[in-house]
């Protein structure tokens, strides 16, 4: 268990702020030796910038238990028959059942009946059984609340407080030092710099009043904006952000640190400015859209703590007072399936939408085009739908994807731009099977094409059956880094570091392992940590010793729809390793090359095929055939270099990569590629 959790924001006018970008960019790592006379934290979350600076040695990474972990589920409906069982009141909520606090002095009074927020202070969450404190910000998993019970019942108290990590206490102290030379934003003394600051940050609309009232300070040394986290329970302040802007082109970034580290910044801005009596809410994915919308429209507004990248679980219990939220997150469609996803947490039924497009920007962007916030509000959809909708009802989405044809395709590689050329993106919702023959470099390549995707921010789990997680984590550093670290260790803390602040997660699986055990675990996984990609290396693991009596042709079939169905219901993409059935060496694998039924490649959305055929001569050369895109029907090969200090098959810059199109299945591959112009074909 822990405390000194929860969320914090603001309160009354001193200032209680944070910042995520126009997409989230959590880089620089340029700003914290500028501050406060070169404070250096190991509690500073660093993105994948540019590598120097502070150095420590982290090895943990987030994992998720195995089975047989320490920490077994539970159900609702065992949260609720131990409760009553143990004589606890509690209120059904919309994420969380609220009962009185073990950690409390005194006694709370039980709510009335028809009370529509019961005035509880603990908080289960109905799916993971974990619980907060809201006025003591204890929080702790199920098992933790079941022994205080125990305690409480022998007459012992419950543990109340606890000292924080050192690295926690480090990063407080340098975020103090920061905040106390940092200025108020409306108290510069030149108002030209107050101008110029506030057009750089592209806030001009936003008043002195609004900026006093959330209390932005602004650090001249680093020319960034300060946005304090304070602790809802006592005000005192528990980290901070620091925003930048950088022009590049015509095109502004916004740069940004926290203390502490990233994954452990749960700053809900704008809490300490909500009554007690609110009960509707906007949340933002961005904390100047959070002072626009409460500049343009008076509604109580919030901003997630890293935007549309994750609404971590400990934050429900916040929300649990308001009977209306509407999301709007951004101005893209990445930002739109976000909320979507987001609204499941919430509750669908309380939840409403507001779907980006020309008319309807980020708020802030709104402000600045002299739009009405309070008419965008109105016009929010709502998340939940029946089972059978008409035309009418999808009229506004299908326009929505007309016009943004390029986010529709989903978010592109960086290191595989012929993969773009056919595959146009990764999507959401989708099942892509990946084979090649054994010994070819699926798994390093797999980790590669997933590693480009997180490094954009696509929150990814890893389920790694056959090689352990230590060597698959120094594969993906080792291609993170680009270069061979054992000859520079050295490089290897500041490497390691940025290679942290990755939102990537591994499952501890190693082996056999039961198809139930997996999904309940990647259900997890989408719930805590917002997934929204698992890699699955690979099916065969999963045909463990209970499929020995059952056909296992069959059992592979219910393997494949248990995770096309995953993907479906959760909006997940998962990438799927098969191996391919015995073949003679000499031909090329197709997809019909996949083990098993066809059930695998029917319910895939994407094929790729790893084949290590070589299209020219030199060693290393192998080359990937789309063979599958449900999407447009583009399918093709291209050639792959094997770089063996990098472990990386992404093009190099310096050879043009060709990239031959063809009829899905019905051309053989070429030996090579031939030069000059190629055809594009779509599916029949």
């Amino acid at each position: 268990m822990r405390i000194g959790g929860g969320a914090g924001g603001c309160r009354g006018g001193s200032g209680r702020m944070a910042v995520v970008p126009l997409r989230p960019c959590r880089a620089a790592g340029r700003l914290l030796p500028l501050l406060c006379g070169g404070v250096r934290s190991k509690g500073a979350s660093l993105s994948p910038g540019v590598p120097g600076r502070l150095t420590q040695r982290r090895y943990k990474k987030d994992v998720l238990p195995s089975p047989e972990g320490p920490v077994p589920s539970v159900s609702i409906t065992e949260i609720r028959q131990y409760l009553r069982a143990q004589g606890i009141p509690f209120h059904d909520g919309y994420s969380c059942l609220h009962t009185p606090s073990l950690f409390t002095n005194g006694r709370e009074d039980p709510p009335p009946p028809t009370a529509a927020s019961a005035p509880y202070t603990l908080f289960i969450d109905k799916t993971t059984g974990s619980f907060l404190c809201t006025a003591t910000l204890a929080e702790g998993t199920w098992q933790d609340f079941q022994a205080n019970v125990e305690l409480r019942h022998r007459g012992i108290p419950p543990l109340s407080s606890e000292e924080p990590e050192e690295d926690t206490q480090r990063a407080r102290e340098d975020a103090r030092c920061i905040w106390d030379r940092a200025l108020p934003l409306w108290e510069l003394l030149d108002e030209d710099e107050t101008s110029k600051t506030k057009a750089m940050f592209g806030i001009s609309l936003v008043t002195d009043a609004t900026l006093k009232r959330f209390g932005v300070r602004y650090l001249r040394t680093a020319k960034s904006l300060v946005f304090p986290w304070f602790s809802p329970r006592d005000a005192t302040l528990k980290g901070l952000k620091l925003v930048r802007v950088e022009k590049k082109g015509d095109a502004t970034a916004y740069m940004e640190e926290t203390l502490p580290r990233f994954d452990s910044y749960r700053n809900l801005f704008g809490l300490p400015l909500i009554g007690r009596r609110d009960t509707e809410l906007v949340l933002t994915g961005w904390e100047l859209d959070a002072l626009a919308l409460h500049q343009a429209t008076g509604v109580a507004s919030l901003a997630l703590p890293r935007g549309a990248t994750c609404l971590p679980p400990a934050l429900l219990p916040y929300l649990e007072q308001f009977k209306r939220i509407t999301l709007w997150l951004g101005e893209d469609l990445r930002s739109w399936e976000a909320a979507k996803l987001f609204a499941r947490k919430l509750n669908l039924k309380r939840c409403s939408l507001v779907r980006p497009g020309d008319l309807q920007p980020r708020p802030l962007e709104a402000l600045n085009q002299g739009l009405n916030l309070t008419k965008i509000l109105r016009a929010a959809l709502p998340a939940s739908h029946k089972s059978i909708v008409s035309f009418r009802q999808l009229r506004e989405e299908v326009f929505g994807e007309l016009v943004n044809t390029e986010q529709v395709a989903g978010i592109k590689w960086a290191r595989f731009p012929e993969l773009n050329k056919l595959l146009k993106g990764h999507r959401r919702g989708e099942l892509t099977i990946f084979t090649g023959p054994t010994g070819s470099g699926k798994t390093t390549f797999i980790s590669e094409y997933a590693l480009d995707l997180c490094m954009q921010g696509v929150c990814t789990l890893w389920g790694s059956f056959e090689i352990n997680n230590v060597r698959l984590a120094k594969i993906m550093l080792t291609q993170f880094a680009t270069q061979r670290l054992e000859d520079q260790l050295e490089l290897y803390d500041e490497w390691a570091d940025r290679f942290e602040d990755l939102p990537l997660y591994f499952m501890t699986f190693h082996g056999q392992q039961n198809i139930k055990t997996v999904i309940d675990t990647m259900q997890h996984a989408v719930y805590m940590y917002d997934i929204t990609h698992v890699v699955v290396d690979n099916l065969q693991f999963m045909m463990g010793h209970e499929h020995l009596s059952v056909d296992r042709l069959a059992a592979q079939d219910y393997i494949v729809g248990a995770f096309r169905k995953f993907a479906t219901d959760n909006t997940c993409h998962i990438t799927l390793v098969i191996h391919p059935r015995k073949e003679d060496d000499e031909k090329e694998l197709q997809t019909a090359s996949i083990f098993g039924s066809a059930k695998a490649s029917q319910e895939a959305d994407n094929v790729l095929i790893l084949q290590d055929r070589k299209l020219m001569t030199g060693p290393g050369k192998r080359y990937l055939q789309v063979s599958k895109n449900r999407f447009d029907g583009d399918v093709g090969i291209f050639p792959l270099e094997f770089s063996k200090a990098s472990l990386t098959f992404s093009s190099s810059g310096k050879s043009k990569v060709k990239l031959k199109k063809m009829k899905e299945e019905k051309a053989s591959l070429p030996k090579k590629i031939p030069q000059g112009g190629s055809g594009a074909s779509k599916k029949p």
